[in-house]
Parts: structure tokens; sequence; C-alpha cells
């Protein structure tokens, strides 16, 4: 049974004179500054045997205590499902997410997820909220996702995330030709009917879409797309409402596109990509320990890239 612990430390002559909670943040590196600033208005940390304020200053030689309380038991089952890291350090798991793998338990997925895998990879992370994911991939994207191992890493990536400082970028594969990049500015929220789909809509909340064109095949585009925030299908919807949908998506995909006159290989492909084209190709943020930009990237994945090769054969063959 988790049992509450005790952290005791004295004022070194280097905090002596700040604030409370400055000294705090600086003695107890591993607990964010707010979580610390709980426990200071619930009375569990104590100055020298009383109950102090935030903003109350320290001394050389003053005695703190801190009442850590127990781990909330977070009844997530642990399974031993394969997972690839492409990165791990104290800090930080950064994860290659196969398509078909829904990140967290929910209605109809309470097990077999993402999360599951990670509990039992680092036991550790079920004490803290959503076992450290601060972003989601959909279940069929594939790509790159970093999980938070400690709570101040938590704090930090959700930080970086509302400042925009976590760079995403993924590569698409949408229905039509396009002639160029560019930048799409729409907000995005809950489809007024369809409460399981979400779309462009006055209401919603700012949602922002940098792509760049990469390859033009004869009915469909190679896209790279850049994120400036992270809405709920944020590039699928984005791209349907710029009618080029991408290629797969059982939700916003509309009809299937097969290039006239396409080999029968290019048609079994594309009726047989069963999933949105979409890819998590690259991530890079600042490392919440070291401060340093740290960057990942991942390759494509086989079932995408053998849909790019078939659009490219089929490209070459009618190019005269």
């Amino acid at each position: 049974m988790n049992q509450e612990s005790t952290l005791s430390a004295s004022i070194p002559p280097e905090l002596a004179g700040q604030r409370l909670d400055q000294a705090l943040a600086a003695l107890f590196a591993d607990i964010t500054r707010s979580q610390l600033q709980q426990w200071i208005e619930g009375g569990r940390i104590t100055l020298n045997g009383q109950v102090p304020r935030k903003r109350d200053k320290v001394k050389e030689g003053d005695e703190i205590e801190v009442r850590v309380p127990p781990p909330v038991e977070s009844g997530w089952k642990a399974q031993a499902l394969p997972l690839e890291i492409v990165h791990e350090d104290s800090e930080l798991l950064v994860i290659n997410k196969p398509p078909g793998l829904v990140v967290h338990p929910g209605a109809g997925n309470p097990e077999g997820t993402l999360l599951n895998a990670l509990v039992a990879h680092a036991p550790k992370l079920a004490q803290l909220p959503r076992a450290g994911i601060v972003h989601r991939l959909d279940k069929d994207t594939s790509g790159l996702l970093v999980v938070a191992k400690t709570e101040r890493a938590r704090q930090n990536l959700i930080e970086q995330l509302q400042e925009h400082s976590v760079e995403r970028e993924y590569l698409a594969i949408v229905n039509g030709v396009m002639v160029a990049g560019g930048t799409i500015e729409a907000p995005i929220g809950r489809h007024r009917t369809q409460r399981t789909r979400m779309a462009v809509s006055s209401q919603g909340k700012p949602a922002v879409s940098h792509y760049r064109v990469m390859k033009k095949y004869r009915a469909h585009t190679l896209v790279q797309v850049r994120l400036e925030s992270g809405r709920t299908h944020q590039i699928r919807v984005h791209m349907a409402h710029l009618h080029y949908p991408v290629v797969g998506d059982p939700v916003y995909g509309g009809r299937l596109k097969i290039p006239t006159g396409a080999s029968e290989n290019l048609k079994k492909v594309l009726r047989g990509f069963r999933r949105q084209a979409l890819h998590a190709l690259k991530l890079s943020l600042v490392h919440p320990k070291t401060g340093k930009r740290v960057q990942w990237a991942t390759s494509v994945p086989e079932d995408m890239s053998k849909l790019m090769e078939a659009l490219a054969s089929d490209a070459r063959t009618h190019s005269d």
C-alpha cells in the first residue's frame, strides 16, 4: 500500500533571502513549482515547524519539511506490448507509434493502448496524469510522440505545447493535385450535429497548419504539414476544408480517387489503404532538463511507403 513520505532539507547560504517557493523549487528540482505551492497552501510544508506562506523569506539554516502525499492509484493495467522507443532518458520517452494503436484507454478500448504499454515499460509513469502523455496521435496516425517521465517534465512540455515551441512535422498523402503550399488558419471545434467529428467552426479554437507540396502525382499530392496548434484531427480537418482530404481517411476523406488508366497494382494499393495516410515524421522541442533544443525523425511506415511508390510509378508511366 502506498504511504505518505517526508522530505527534509536545510536552507543553504546561497538560497538565504529568497522567497520560500523559490527556495523550494531550487531544493526539490524534481517537483514542479505549482505542486509545491499547492502543498504550501495545503499545510504539507513546514518552515522551522510552522506552516508558512509561499512569499515568506527564508534564512540560512532554516529547516524545511515536506509531507509528500502517496501517489494516486491509477488502476491502469500494465501490458507488455511492443514499443518502438526512439529516445529515452530520465525525463522523456519518444515513441514511434504504429498505425492502429490507440494512445489512451477509453470507451471501447480499456486495454491494449499505448498507455498500457508505457506503464509496463516504466511503472512510475502510473503516478503521472495520463501516464505522462501530453499530446496524442489518432489511432490510425503513425509516428513520433513524446511522453514525460517526471511531473516537472510534464508541466514543462505542456507549457511548450501552449507556447508552440514543440515543433511537429507530418507527411500526408492527400486526394487532388495541389498547386502550391500555404498556411491555413481556421478554428476547429466539434461538429454541430455529428459529435464524433470535428469541423472548421467560428465557435472552435484557433488552429494553424502550414503545408508544403513535396511531390505531385497524377491525382494525389504528398504534402509536409507543420502544426502551430494541436487540435483534435487538425490536419485531417484542415486538408478536407481545403478540398484535399487525406487519402484513406474514414471520417473526412470522401470518395476514393483512382486516376484514369491506373494500373491494377495502384488500384489494389489505394483500395487496400484502410487508414488516413498521415505520419508524424519529425518532432523537436526544448529538453526540460538541459534547456537545449533536441530533434528526432523517423522513417515513413511500410504501408505509406508502398502507396508513395505505387503513385510515383503510376506518374512515371503516364509522364509522356
